[in-house]
């Protein structure tokens, strides 16, 4: 990524967890976006801070970094700036909001955003760190587990003797368990049996092993303090030689999406932005339900995550969605469309989405 330091955690929310810890943030405000995943509100929480939450910026995912600035307060320690789905922060705007509250640390949030430039900067090298989830869903992965990365070598220093001191060897039950997890992921994706296995999700049968908040509940993995196995860090690693192909093949899909599809009021595309890497090519559609079926009864099946907007939940004051509108909306009506295989599977997949979705003419 660029940057001279980098630290391997058991989860990304373990790291960002001891990194707040690191840096001496206790009691403060975080400034984090309404409308990513609810585990970086839980880490700040359950670090002794709170998390305060900013609604989307007008024509995108991530966070508006105006209404960032009007929730800064001489207590804000920081701002986790995500670049969600890999659209990256606007960097310019981030300048403007750092140079107006020097005070306040910048936490990049990449776990999405692996590789993404804004106007050729490289997001990742922006700020004190920058945070990345590695778990089986990430644009790499290491089966679970996350990365911190920092050009600070007083903070790395401290970041790695908090780690080494806080955290307890994975062990080879962790590791087991982690191996049976890869092994049963990894055949799931292929038909039949990932047809048999779409069915149990489906029907509820797995929610024990694939639901990962409960809205009412602060909380934590019991693992988060054990330390990534040797399974993980091989995985990872094997990962990391596909990186740059993992890059084209999204880039590809991505686009393969934007020359095909018709967007318009009921068809919103996210941001086409030179430089985003898109973990996730998220839509956003008026009735979502009713696309989820009818793709599924035609073999694909599409995400819709995040699928909730943080400041709603009950753990976090149960807000109308009028506190935040913006959030609200994608929370209500994202699609994740397929990019992994690249522009060979979106070619696949709007074929048989044909008359669900609007295609350009010729």
């Amino acid at each position: 990524m660029g940057r001279r330091h980098a630290l391997a955690f058991p989860y990304g929310r373990t790291g960002l967890f001891l990194l707040l810890k690191a840096m001496g943030l206790s009691g403060r405000e975080i400034i984090c976006p309404a409308y990513t995943c609810v585990v970086v509100s839980h880490a700040v929480s359950l670090s002794g801070n709170t998390p305060v939450f900013a609604d989307c910026e007008p024509n995108g995912c991530n966070m508006d970094l105006d209404l960032a600035g009007a929730a800064v307060t001489e207590n804000t320690g920081a701002i986790l700036a995500t670049s969600l789905f890999g659209v990256p922060v606007d960097l310019d705007h981030l300048d403007r909001f750092k140079e107006a509250h020097p005070h306040v640390s910048v936490i990049q949030d990449c776990a999405h955003g692996f590789g993404c430039l804004w106007r050729g900067r490289s997001v990742v090298r922006e700020g004190t760190a920058a945070l990345y989830g590695l778990n089986i869903s990430k644009m790499l992965t290491s089966v679970f587990g996350g990365m911190l990365t920092t050009d600070d070598d007083a903070l790395y220093q401290s970041l790695m003797i908090l780690r080494d001191k806080t955290l307890t060897p994975g062990g080879a039950g962790k590791a087991l368990r982690r191996l049976v997890y890869l092994a049963t992921v990894y055949p799931t994706f292929r038909e039949p049996l990932y047809g048999l296995v779409n069915r149990m999700e489906r029907s509820g049968m797995l929610d024990a092993f694939t639901a990962y908040y409960d809205e009412t509940v602060i909380d934590m993995p019991k693992d988060h303090l054990r330390g990534m196995t040797r399974l993980e860090a091989r995985v990872g690693l094997a990962n990391l030689g596909r990186y740059k192909e993992i890059l084209r093949r999204r880039a590809e899909a991505a686009e393969t999406y934007f020359e095909s599809l018709a967007f318009g009021p009921d068809l919103v595309p996210p941001p086409r932005i030179p430089g985003a890497t898109y973990s996730h090519f998220s839509i956003r559609v008026p009735e979502r339900e009713g696309l989820l079926q009818a793709a599924l009864k035609r073999g694909v099946q599409l995400g819709c995550i995040p699928e909730y907007s943080i400041p709603e939940m009950r753990a976090y004051g149960g807000h109308p969605p009028e506190d935040f509108p913006r959030a609200a909306d994608w929370a209500r009506r994202v699609v994740n469309l397929p990019v992994w295989g690249g522009a060979p599977v979106a070619r696949r997949v709007l074929k048989r989405l044909k008359g669900l979705l609007p295609v350009r003419s010729g």
